[in-house]
């Protein structure tokens, strides 16, 4: 009865007209519109459902290979403005459609293009104990904060880059609790007293990209998809190797965001992550070379967690 009742549901929610409101407005992080139901609610997100390179993925620490030919990354010095905007779905800075000198670019790593900082995405949960969309273990973390950036070197926006091969960059920063945060981190969520309902924006200037970043030149890449509605499996991911620090009044203050207008402010506007996707044979590539560091002890996410690779590709 129950499973009849939600196929019903799902069947209602399809053939309601597009014409109502776009499809942004019909998907959420829970119930019969959730990520399970993201590819049936549009035939265009069917991926969300089918596709064998989604994303977010656990960083299993037994399945990392070090890959000798990963090289450094590089991330644009420049500070770059915009407009960080409630969505109803979380937190979203968007650059702006700024020249190209003014730009920020990410590439080398595992990259062959030149990729063009577009978005920043915060993901978090109502507690301490989750929030983060990609897992280091099986474990979770409150907070993750996402870098998009899109192949400037073959595509025009972001818009026309995530449907394409190559197209999209996701850089992924776990975020731990600590008495200390990061400067760029504190600019990236000072204006949250200004968005508080859905739609609403705020002006932010002069972020740093190259700043927002943990102080680590190590990360694990893999090919997977946008985590969101359609689920688009263009994205190479970078999952940096340390995490950012968030106090606990940043985490409260995130936690009192609203999924709704002010009118209707309707839930609180947490828990805004996707569950891990299965790997489908997909490789987890480091450029962590452990044999050479096993006497730091090192990378760690953890207290008391350490990494421990496989041999590496050669």
């Amino acid at each position: 009865m129950f499973v009849s009742s939600l196929v019903h549901g799902v069947l209602f929610m399809l053939q309601v007209p597009v014409s109502l409101g776009s499809w942004e407005e019909w998907w959420t992080y829970d119930g019969i519109s959730g990520p399970n139901y993201w590819g049936l609610l549009n035939p265009e997100w069917s991926l969300c459902n089918i596709g064998n390179r989604q994303s977010p993925v656990d960083i299993d620490p037994s399945k990392l290979l070090f890959d000798p030919h990963l090289r450094p990354l590089q991330v644009g010095k420049k500070r770059i403005n915009g407009i960080i905007t409630n969505t109803g779905h979380g937190i979203v800075f968007k650059a702006n459609s700024t020249a190209k000198a003014e730009a920020v670019y990410i590439k080398s790593g595992p990259l062959s293009y030149e990729y063009r900082v577009d978005e920043v995405h915060v993901h978090f949960g109502s507690s301490e104990n989750f929030g983060s969309e990609h897992t280091v273990a099986g474990q979770t973390f409150p907070a993750e904060v996402q870098i998009l950036g899109f192949n400037s070197d073959l595509y025009k926006n972001i818009s026309e880059a995530v449907t394409k091969s190559q197209g999209i960059v996701g850089m992924a920063l776990l975020i731990q609790v600590g008495e200390e945060t990061n400067f760029q981190l504190r600019l990236l969520i000072s204006q949250l007293n200004e968005v508080l309902y859905k739609g609403q924006q705020a002006i932010l200037k002069s972020l740093s990209v190259q700043e927002l970043l943990p102080d680590t030149h190590f990360y694990t890449t893999y090919e997977g998809s946008l985590t969101m509605p359609g689920c688009h499996e263009t994205v190479t991911w970078l999952v940096m190797n340390k995490p950012l620090y968030i106090t606990r009044q940043q985490l409260y203050a995130l936690r009192q965001l609203m999924q709704g207008e002010q009118e209707n402010p309707k839930a609180p506007l947490v828990n805004n992550f996707r569950p891990t996707q299965a790997m489908h044979r997909r490789l987890l590539r480091t450029n962590i070379d452990f044999n050479r560091r096993k006497s730091l002890q090192c990378p760690t996410m953890y207290k008391n967690m350490f990494y421990q690779a496989n041999p590496g590709l050669q």
